[in-house]
């Protein structure tokens, strides 16, 4: 039952136009372990740093719960936040960046916030070129996880 109320809502969040402009979400034909792996060897490659790997299924298990594999990768490059976080110190609380990984359906999908969606949350002005190199990074590394 807890699957149904999470895969529902899961499906309203992405049908939402706010949402939807906010998120970006690729299919990976890879199992959500092998997409991790690529993701990490792109971010690493790219010469950004992997923070943390969190298993949110692991956790769910830690409490006696279930959850489908899922996966939440923190990375970033000092060189691309910097500008951005000097902007608007707020936008330190949503950096480094953050891409989940998850399998819903059989399925593997990857995910994160546009960064457009930070900019627009905190009206951060004077980091444009931060934001472009973001939004290049993120779709260059993405990309390449979910080949």
């Amino acid at each position: 039952m807890k699957f149904l109320i999470t895969s529902i809502t899961v499906l309203l969040m992405l049908a939402s136009p706010a949402f939807a402009q906010e998120w970006i979400v690729k299919s990976s034909p890879s199992t959500v372990d092998e997409t991790v792996e690529k993701l990490v060897a792109a971010v690493e490659g790219a010469g950004a740093t992997v923070f943390a790997k969190v298993d949110h299924a692991a956790g769910a298990k830690a409490v006696g719960d279930d959850l489908s594999p899922t996966v939440l990768v923190i990375f970033g490059n000092p060189k691309i936040g910097t500008p951005i976080i000097k902007a608007d110190r707020r936008a330190g609380l949503d950096l480094p960046l953050r891409v989940l990984v998850w399998s819903e359906n059989d399925a593997t999908q990857l995910g994160y916030e546009d960064p457009a969606a930070l900019k627009a949350r905190y009206a951060i002005e004077g980091a444009d070129d931060a934001f472009a190199a973001m939004t290049g990074a993120l779709d260059k590394l993405t990309t390449a996880a979910t080949q």
